[in-house]
């Protein structure tokens, strides 16, 4: 066992870049988080960095760089040196999205970057204006038929998730509303109860207390099972079928990176995320671990760019 040990300890110094002394890690491992403080990408970050932390025995310490739906953040990874100390909590929007929004970016996805792992998948929610006449999926689709052009809907910026969400029902229905993009979760639901928005798909992790609260509308989630937190709450696609605008956060690396380190770091992400505590806490905010391994998280963000080119590509959204 101990020359395993030994000879695993020596095939990560052999693979390590030339400037990294030792078996990884030796010092401080930055989280770089392409979003602010505060928002479900955050939450998940900091949950994985105390246990990575206690598994490493070295700091791993989160840096918010948030811009541009996330491609401030993922650009400055993606020219990170390749050693192992720098990671990306990268988003639907950071690695799959922007690929296809902006015209211009920093970074190719998969030229700078070395997926890790999948951490969490979780819903947005379709909530609405307590004001507006809709309980149910059936009634907004009515309600929006009889109304075209009528209803705005919140997103927190063009291009997110919370945009593209709301294109792709619009799409399956045939129906037509007024977009009106804020900075950020909070701004829409704040603008919703002030009474100036009428509709909004966005992170479940941010809207459902407000729901709870009574304070805005909860009609149905964007994934294809109900969530578990909620269970009363119906899917989008069951009443429309094949809709789903699943949220997900994963882990990065920039390309490169020893595979060692890589595989090492996948391995003890999903043992994290296998931990009861670690569940129960992601459930919280309505998150579901979903671990995948390095080259299937690879195939992973493939598959969710290609969908989402086509639905940005539909919408005309377009960012220099």
């Amino acid at each position: 066992m101990r020359c395993f040990v030994a000879a695993a300890v020596a095939a990560l110094a052999v693979a390590a870049p030339v400037h990294a002394q030792g078996p990884w890690p030796q010092r401080a491992v930055t989280m770089i988080v392409p979003f602010g403080a505060g928002g479900s990408a955050d939450l998940t970050a900091r949950i994985l960095a105390t246990y990575l932390q206690a598994r490493f025995g070295v700091p791993f310490v989160i840096d918010n760089k948030g811009g541009a739906g996330g491609s401030i953040g993922a650009g400055f990874v993606a020219k990170a040196a390749n050693d192992g100390y720098t990671l990306l909590v990268g988003t639907v929007s950071s690695n799959a999205i922007n690929a296809a929004l902006y015209t211009r970016l920093a970074y190719d996805l998969d030229r700078d970057f070395q997926p890790v792992s999948l951490l969490v998948r979780f819903p947005n929610l379709l909530f609405v204006n307590p004001k507006l006449p809709v309980r149910s999926v059936p009634d907004l689709i009515a309600y929006l038929k009889a109304n075209p052009g009528k209803v705005n809907y919140g997103s927190s910026g063009i291009g997110t998730s919370s945009h593209l969400s709301v294109v792709m029902f619009a799409q399956a229905t045939g129906t037509e509303m007024i977009h009106i993009p804020f900075r950020s979760t909070g701004e829409v639901v704040n603008s919703m109860i002030g009474g100036n928005i009428d509709l909004g798909i966005d992170s479940m992790t941010t809207t459902i207390p407000h729901a709870q609260a009574g304070a805005v509308r909860a009609l149905a989630v964007t994934t294809p099972q109900r969530n578990p937190s909620i269970p009363e709450l119906p899917t989008i696609g069951e009443t429309l079928p094949g809709y789903e605008a699943t949220a997900w956060q994963g882990l990065f690396a920039p390309a490169g990176t020893p595979r060692p380190i890589v595989d090492r770091l996948a391995a003890e992400t999903k043992a994290i995320l296998a931990r009861p505590d670690v569940a129960a806490q992601l459930a919280a905010v309505g998150a579901e671990p979903m671990p995948l391994p390095p080259d299937e998280f690879a195939a992973f963000t493939r598959a969710e760019r290609a969908k989402w080119k086509e639905v940005v590509r539909k919408s005309g959204a377009r960012i220099d």
